[in-house]
């Protein structure tokens, strides 16, 4: 188990919610009624809040889970890192969601690796000129030193940077892997308070640059290389591409059983080779 102490539009195929719920030796099936021990079926309900880039994926797993434990609700809501940090702290969740690792402050907390994933740099898909950018590059243009796509190759049109809101856990782990402890994002960026909408609107802006989740790269945008290395899983996976950070579960204290089962269920290698094939980067 991936536990640490303390201190695409994701869509699960079909096929792939069978296969669990007939081949996969779920924390479920321990405690089904049919079972020999006698042992009871999980039954209950479990919240969780926090990163959305770990939303959409916690749904399709949420759902696998209760296709094999009827009996269970699982709510998944989103509202950001710093929001799932702070709700489970408070236990108004049972699982927090965090893309970024724990500040020094955000202490009592138990991590569980769920997936890793990639940072993605990207524009508009009829920005044809530019594809590749160095990280400095990069860097210069979200601290506003470069402002004109002519400095990177592109045409002669103003640079219109795109950005997450405060406390986002893909915007902490942008700033921490890109920009640098000293240097800030530029104060007119446009924000926006998710994933998705940072690449629906930059998807209506053809001089805008961002940064999304690996999971939410689709047709809408064009997903630039970093030092010549193109965002892929693949280049995820062996190192190469530099822009990584942690997805994490959050819990406080003693965890139920039946919260319990549920992290033990989304660590297994089952579900983890599903969160492979959904984009994401494994950690098994």
């Amino acid at each position: 188990m991936n536990k640490i102490a303390s201190n695409k539009k994701i869509m699960l195929p079909v096929t792939a919610i069978m296969l669990l719920a007939l081949g996969v030796a779920g924390c479920g099936n321990d405690t089904d009624d049919n079972n020999d021990d006698n042992t009871t079926a999980l039954s209950g309900t479990i919240n969780e809040a926090g990163s959305t880039t770990v939303q959409p994926l916690a749904e399709k797993l949420a759902a696998a889970f209760t296709a094999l434990n009827p009996n269970v609700k699982v709510v998944i809501g989103g509202g950001g890192s710093s929001v799932g940090v702070k709700s489970v702290t408070e236990g108004t969740v049972d699982i927090g969601a965090a893309s970024r690792d724990l500040k020094d402050t955000e202490t009592g907390l138990t991590k569980y690796l769920l997936a890793k994933d990639g940072i993605a740099i990207v524009v508009h898909p009829d920005n044809t000129a530019v594809n590749n950018l160095t990280i400095d590059q990069v860097r210069d243009i979200f601290s506003g030193v470069i402002t004109n796509w002519s400095q990177v190759g592109g045409p002669d049109k103003a640079i219109h940077v795109m950005a997450r809101e405060e406390g986002s856990g893909t915007r902490t782990a942008f700033e921490e892997l890109v920009m640098g402890a000293d240097v800030r994002i530029v104060t007119n960026a446009v924000l926006q308070n998710s994933n998705g909408a940072l690449k629906t609107a930059l998807s209506g802006d053809k001089d805008a640059i961002g940064f999304i989740s690996f999971g939410y790269i689709d047709s809408a945008v064009k997903a630039l290389s970093i030092n010549g290395i193109a965002a892929t899983s693949e280049n995820g996976k062996n190192g190469t591409y530099p822009i990584i950070r942690p997805l994490y579960f959050l819990t406080k204290g003693t965890t139920s059983e039946l919260v319990q089962a549920f992290i033990d269920y989304c660590l297994s290698d089952a579900v983890q080779q599903i969160i492979t094939e959904e984009g994401y980067l494994s950690v098994n």
